[in-house]
């Protein structure tokens, strides 16, 4: 029962705000401005996604073939820990690093400055979002991909040098078969999340010519409070986030490639001295395209003025805010979540009627149904419940609180939910022998020894929603004020020093949390095993 009941929550949560938007939207034509607004937008949208999967994609294959060829280089387990940093970098913080590299008065600039160029590199439109997702997405590939190419058997390297196979020969018979179908899956999980891309596309579109369909969302609702326009381009950017996940449900990505018969790898084409040279100059571009930016907010942040900062209430009253919010949001989601997992896997367990058939289904796609309806387009439904939210406090704070449990939803039941199979298969026996069921035996047995998971997926959820603009875009106020939405603030007005501070404390705050989470998993792993 309490499993339906979760389902039940999800499935409201959803389809509540959606259908507010409808209803909404219901007497609302399309006229033929707004007809070419929306194709516009929605092209640029489609644009935007597809040049960004493009170029993170085509960057990332080669820089993991660079990266495999070379397995042992000083440092390169800090690079590659290194690129694992973007996956739970705040993109307000990322933003501002970005700026800081690649603004008027950048790095980039100055260097182009100095070779002779008079027309500074724009940050701001189509170039600058562009840049931004490849930050983001070039590492998130080539984790997804360098995998694929390690795991390769010793024994293709040795065919391979046996034949005389190297250069591109070597990439088309035997590197490419084992990494296309990885980059295919990784491709489309780019298309999906630049395609649903909110905060950098705010912060760096630079105007109307730049907007995609969930910031064109927000303008309509915050600025023109035209919810005809917010449903139309709401019903778009839910019809092309189900195409997308769709389309990667067809693309499934290998986890193993059989068994070898060991052996050290001995690449034909892993040759030192000159023939490394390549190699090292991309793995170094890699790195510095990833980490300059990093470096950048920490020096800007440490110019600023902090200790003013931190002497300032409203950054205090916006961290209590944001704290509040990531504890309640993670409390929640973690709960949905565990009540899910356990309906699955007692709807999986024979002997398993049609219904608990459903029941298993069910349970196991509302995590992904979350991924469906983007944190704008939650918000817009809201948003339009209560009439703006303006001059309430406790309905926006709830329904933010609401959204960000949704959002991260999907990634705090991947971490549970081998934990939760791992227990019920290790203490099924122990609870029957002892006579344990119900709350006695959640609570002696199973609670205790799913703590770990639990808490990662807590802590994991506490810095996603830490993070988050999505959800306190549209209800942001004087009242209900966090330090991603002050951080913006400081950027709108220009004062990038004080956004420098907060960009940096903000930064710190969210990747202590995530290192705490890996470090809980990589506990509650080897506990596993």
């Amino acid at each position: 029962m309490a499993g339906i009941a979760a389902l039940l929550c999800v499935g409201l949560a959803l389809a509540v705000p959606v259908a507010v938007l409808v209803s909404h939207g219901g007497g609302a034509g399309l006229s033929s401005g707004q007809g070419d607004y929306l194709l516009r937008i929605t092209r640029f949208t489609l644009l935007q996604a597809g040049l960004s999967t493009l170029l993170s994609v085509a960057f990332a294959v080669p820089l993991a073939r660079s990266l495999a060829r070379r397995p042992v280089f000083p440092g390169r387990r800090w690079l590659i820990n290194l690129f694992a940093v973007p996956l739970g970098l705040p993109p307000l913080v990322a933003a501002l690093g970005l700026i800081e590299i690649w603004g008027r008065n950048g790095i980039a600039n100055k260097g182009l400055s100095v070779l002779g160029v008079e027309t500074p590199f724009s940050i701001y439109g189509l170039s600058g979002i562009l840049i931004a997702h490849v930050f983001f997405n070039l590492p998130l590939a080539v984790r997804l991909i360098l995998p694929t190419i390690e795991r390769l058997p010793p024994e293709y390297w040795k065919t391979a040098a046996n034949l005389g196979i190297g250069g591109l020969s070597l990439f088309r018979l035997v590197e490419w078969p084992a990494m296309r179908r990885a980059a295919a899956g990784a491709a489309g999980l780019v298309f999906m999340l630049c395609a649903t891309s909110f905060t950098l596309v705010l912060v760096l579109g630079g105007g109307p010519a730049a907007t995609t369909l969930e910031v064109a969302i927000y303008q309509a609702l915050r600025f023109d409070f035209n919810p005809g326009r917010a449903v139309l381009l709401s019903l778009v950017q839910v019809g092309l986030t189900l195409v997308v996940m769709l389309a990667l449900r067809l693309i499934s990505v290998p986890t193993d490639t059989g068994d070898t018969k060991g052996g050290a790898t001995n690449r034909p084409d892993a040759r030192g001295g000159l023939h490394a040279v390549p190699d090292a100059m991309l793995i170094g571009l890699g790195g510095f395209f990833v980490g300059a930016p990093m470096i950048a907010v920490i020096v800007s942040g440490l110019n600023a003025d902090i200790s003013r900062l931190l002497g300032d209430s409203l950054f205090w009253r916006a961290t209590a805010t944001s704290l509040l919010i990531g504890v309640a949001a993670a409390s929640l989601s973690v709960l949905l979540a565990s009540l899910l997992v356990r309906a699955r896997y007692s709807a999986d367990t024979p002997p398993r009627s049609p219904m608990m058939g459903l029941l298993a289904g069910l349970s196991g796609a509302a995590g992904s149904l979350t991924l469906l309806v983007p944190p704008v387009v939650l918000g817009a439904g809201w948003f339009l419940m209560l009439g703006g939210g303006t001059g309430q406090l406790l309905a926006p704070l709830a329904v933010i609180i609401l959204v960000n449990a949704l959002m991260a939803l999907p990634f705090v039941m991947r971490v549970i939910e081998p934990a939760h199979s791992s227990t019920m298969d290790r203490n099924g026996r122990l609870a029957v022998s002892l006579g344990l069921a119900g709350i006695n035996r959640l609570w002696q047995i199973d609670i205790p020894a799913m703590l770990p998971a639990l808490a990662t997926g807590f802590v994991f959820a506490v810095a996603l929603s830490l993070g988050d603009l999505g959800a306190i875009a549209l209800f942001g106020s004087d009242r209900i004020m966090t330090l991603p939405w002050l951080l913006y603030q400081k950027l709108g007005s220009y004062r990038t020093s004080d956004a420098a501070g907060l960009a940096l404390l903000l930064g710190g705050l969210t990747m202590g949390l995530m290192l705490l989470a890996d470090r809980l998993g990589n506990r509650n792993g080897s506990g596993q095993r």
